[in-house]
């Protein structure tokens, strides 16, 4: 529920922030001028790759949620079995352990988005986001039946 709240405070600050660059993009291109036309419409480009990166996060982030919620339903979401420091951060060692057989998983079923999914998870705890980013859109594009890129 946290990591709802922030993200939608977040989203709703950027959505402002759009807005407001967008204003004085409009406003510049109102002035007429060559140059202020120029640098209204560079203004302008802004807010919208802005909203395009951003709508393209939350419909990842909705789409790794909804696998989730699937996965729970069976049952087949990963067990913690990592192992904590005592201030509560994942132990390295513990996290290459488990990466490791999730990884063994994925290799002998690379057409499951199940395994892939559980391997996201293993790469976020190993602390490799990217990776971790990449196995769960290769998780999504299984799920949805649509090809897959390399990871």
């Amino acid at each position: 529920m946290r990591a709802k709240l922030s993200y939608a405070l977040t989203a709703a600050v950027l959505v402002f922030y759009f807005v407001l660059v967008g204003s004085r993009g409009v406003m510049l291109i109102q002035s007429g001028t060559l140059v202020t036309v120029t640098f209204g419409v560079a203004v302008l480009i802004l807010p919208v790759i802005g909203v395009w990166f951003l709508w393209k996060n939350t419909q990842f982030v909705r789409r790794a949620n909804a696998l989730a919620a699937e996965l729970d339903a069976e049952g087949g979401l990963p067990v913690d079995e990592l192992q904590r420091t005592p201030g509560g951060r994942i132990d390295r060692d513990s996290a290459d352990e488990v990466f490791t057989k999730r990884k063994a998983e994925t290799e002998a079923a690379p057409d499951d988005w199940r395994s892939w999914f559980r391997l996201a998870v293993a790469y976020h705890d190993a602390r490799d986001t990217p990776r971790a980013r990449k196995a769960m859109q290769r998780a999504i594009a299984l799920h949805d039946g649509r090809p897959v890129q390399q990871l």
